[in-house]
């Protein structure tokens, strides 16, 4: 039963509504003894109102509480200085079976007129947030904890491009500790020109929804923070967090397999030396067989001219003239055998789309980094960004630009200045035209008038085809390829493609 101090205390009023609040309320004199203890204490403590009513508040305090609360209590008395009362503070209970428990305490003080003031205490268990809590670190420190064995880079930026968070293998990737870069706009991380680029990128995604990097997988390059550029591979998802769109992307270093790729290549060189020693040895033999009779029945006419021409008088002049004619018939079949031959190699069957020219230079740039690095070769990328497109053989092209860009890297092989130039631009006449130039030896005169023959090289390595089977690539796709020298002493290969609007060219050309 409530005791009579309860009574004086709390009207009828009043107590009837704090005995709706879900909150514990709990009213102590100025000695700590409790005069006020609501259902909701009941049900958090274990103990009733009749039992507490009258004894000291420290029953519902484990230790060390219990010890130092009446001092609390007689140092604001005699002070006024404020431990609890007026601020709120999260602190322990205890509840009649001895079990503790977190909770909410807020207290304040009721000054009574002709009567000591009385202090209230307004209770909220908190077990239930703290264990939410506990299990949100629990998660966050297991994120972390997978986030910290990622051999991938992962870097979350938000809607403006900036970053929000850096994980251990970015910043050992980048060379940037998370504290230099977050809040920094993550187009730091890339070279030109997709640096200046990268935020319309975003900017266009979150106005149309167009897609260019996000769900797709696709290799870029990276800078780091010493200004070195490598080749990675990139993937990026889209993600609302709390109302916010954030984006995460994962990198990964492909120049990491330098050492297995030098290796691939070295193996690659080797089979496809003996594939083109098989191959020119098939031709050879094909060639033999199909040249062997025009040839011979242009020597043996020749022959017959000449042995008539040496006769008196001239009277087998006809003879001679039916003979010339014959050998030229045959000099001109002899021709046709090798246009076939050369119209079958460029106009194969190829599986061609439409294909955005950006991104097949972009991936092709980036893999011919792969080893380049090692080679001291500084990369300059420099593309127009457009909308139209081309149908062609991307695995082709690729390995056009591969080739290209190979050959560049090793003829600056020793140079002082090592500097590969890639651009690409449209031109009025619905053409893409793409240069790759070098900062290498350059190519003398006879070389650059016999270059695209086969079997002729302006290296000192090489079975000097892959020139020859270049041009024929770009040749078959309505293009043209051809070099020239640049004002830096190197060589500039500059080919040709031609571009279509999206309504025209359809996939699986």
């Amino acid at each position: 039963m409530p005791s009579v101090a309860e009574d004086t205390l709390l009207s009828p009023h009043f107590r009837a509504l704090v005995d709706t609040l879900p909150d514990g309320v709990i009213v102590i004199d100025g000695q700590g003894t409790i005069q006020s203890f609501n259902p909701a204490c009941e049900s958090l403590f274990g103990w009733t109102a009749g039992e507490v009513i009258g004894r000291n508040i420290k029953l519902l305090m484990p230790a060390p509480y219990q010890e130092e609360h009446d001092q609390y209590l007689a140092r604001y008395r005699a002070t006024g200085e404020r431990r609890i009362i007026g601020i709120g503070r999260e602190v322990t209970g205890l509840r009649r079976d001895g079990t503790t428990f977190p909770m909410e305490l807020s207290v304040g003080e009721a000054q009574q007129q002709d009567a000591p003031p009385a202090y209230i205490g307004i209770i909220r268990d908190i077990s239930d947030r703290q264990a939410a809590e506990q299990a949100l670190r629990n998660r966050e420190a297991r994120l972390a904890s997978i986030i910290e064995t990622i051999p991938d880079a992962l870097i979350v930026i938000d809607g403006q491009g900036l970053i929000r968070s850096f994980s251990p293998a970015a910043q050992r990737l980048f060379g940037y500790a998370e504290a230099e870069v977050v809040d920094r706009n993550v187009s730091i991380l890339m070279p030109s020109p997709y640096r200046e680029q990268h935020d319309q990128y975003i900017a266009r995604y979150l106005a149309t929804g167009e897609k260019r990097i996000i769900g797709v997988g696709r290799i870029v390059s990276g800078q780091r923070r010493d200004g070195s550029v490598f080749p990675m591979e990139l993937a990026v998802g889209a993600v609302d967090l709390e109302g916010e769109r954030l984006f995460t992307g994962f990198v990964h270093d492909l120049s990491e397999h330098q050492a297995v790729e030098r290796r691939l290549q070295q193996i690659q060189a080797e089979l496809l030396h003996v594939s083109r020693v098989s191959v020119m040895g098939q031709l050879a033999s094909a060639l033999a067989h199909e040249l062997n009779q025009p040839l011979t029945a242009v020597v043996n006419y020749i022959k017959a001219s000449l042995r008539l021409l040496e006769r008196p008088e001239g009277t087998d002049m006809p003879l001679a003239r039916e003979a010339m004619e014959k050998a030229s018939e045959q000099a001109l079949r002899a021709g046709q055998i090798i246009r076939r031959l050369r119209d079958f190699i460029a106009k194969g069957g190829t599986d061609r789309r439409m294909e955005s020219l950006d991104g097949v230079i972009e991936e092709a740039a980036a893999l011919a980094l792969v080893g380049a690095r090692d080679s001291g070769v500084r990369i300059e990328l420099r593309l127009q960004r457009q909308e139209r497109r081309a149908v062609i053989d991307k695995i082709q092209i690729q390995q056009v630009l591969l080739n290209l860009i190979r050959n560049a890297v090793e003829a600056m092989s020793g140079r002082p200045e090592r500097v590969l130039s890639i651009t690409a631009a449209s031109d009025a006449e619905g053409f893409m035209e793409v240069a790759v130039a070098d900062t290498g030896h350059g190519l003398d005169d006879a070389v650059m008038a016999r270059l695209f023959q086969p079997f002729v090289s302006g290296k000192e390595r090489g079975m000097g085809v892959g020139l020859s089977i270049s041009r024929s690539i770009i040749e078959a796709h309505g293009g043209r390829l051809w070099p020239e020298r640049n004002e830096r002493g190197g060589a500039t290969f500059r080919f040709t493609l031609p571009l279509v609007s999206e309504t025209e060219g359809t996939d699986g050309v």
